[in-house]
Order: structure tokens, then sequence, then C-alpha cells
């Protein structure tokens, strides 16, 4: 794995902890890869304070919090609507680490990697988080 990447997520940690309890975001941004999640991450500093000067690192911060509050949207409107949601999240959070989301992007198959981050974020999640009957 890249050293960069950990330091990436090394710095904002704070930042991504909050993902376990973030209010929706107001917008997504532009549907990223795993791929190039991964590729963009190679590129960010190990220095945790230069790393979080960097728009990279601000960026991929973005794409992981839009893309969880994207997926925590969806199981609230499936509840709403009173269908079984793909996930059921619980409420503590996520539990998404910065370790764990780089660790299971990079175990990824190189074919898996097309998908983008929020795919990666709803599939994990309804692995991590089934619903139960």
């Amino acid at each position: 794995m890249s050293r960069s990447v950990h330091a990436l997520f090394a710095a904002p940690l704070g930042a991504l902890t909050l993902l376990a309890s973030a209010p929706l975001a107001q917008a997504q941004s532009a549907e990223m890869t795993v791929q190039q999640f991964l590729t963009i991450g190679q590129n960010i500093p190990r220095n945790r304070a230069v790393a979080m000067m960097r728009p990279d690192t601000r960026r991929l911060i973005r794409e992981v919090t839009g893309a969880v509050s994207t997926v925590k949207a969806e199981q609230a409107s499936a509840v709403s609507a009173g269908r079984t949601p793909a996930h059921c999240i619980p409420t503590s959070g996520t539990g998404i680490t910065p370790e764990t989301l780089v660790a299971r992007f990079e175990t990824m198959p190189e074919a898996r990697r097309r998908i983008t981050v929020t795919q990666a974020v709803r599939d994990w999640m309804a692995e991590r988080y089934p619903c139960r009957g």
C-alpha cells in the first residue's frame, strides 16, 4: 500500500471520523472511481501538515464524505418510504477509518476499481451492515 495514501488519511483522521455522524452533504462531488482515488492519494506528501494544504487531500476527503452522505441518504429515503434499505448503517456511524478505507480500496481487484467511490462505499456498507429481516 502506498505510504502517502496512509499519510493523507492520518492527518485528517478527525475529519473522516466525522463521517460517522456527519449530516448529509450539500452536494456530492463529481463521480470519482476507486482507481482515481488511489492514484490521487499516491501523490499526497507523507508530511501531515503539508498534506492538509494540498487541494488533492481535501478533494479526497470531500469525495468520501459525499459518498457516505449519499449512502446514508439512500438508507433514510428507503426507510421513509417503508422499504427495506440495502444497508442498515447504525446511527453511531459507519465505522470507516482512513486505514480501513484505503485497505478496502487497495484490495479490490483491478477491474472492480472502475466503480465510483460512492458505489464502493455503498457495497461495503451493504456487506458490513446488512439489514436483519
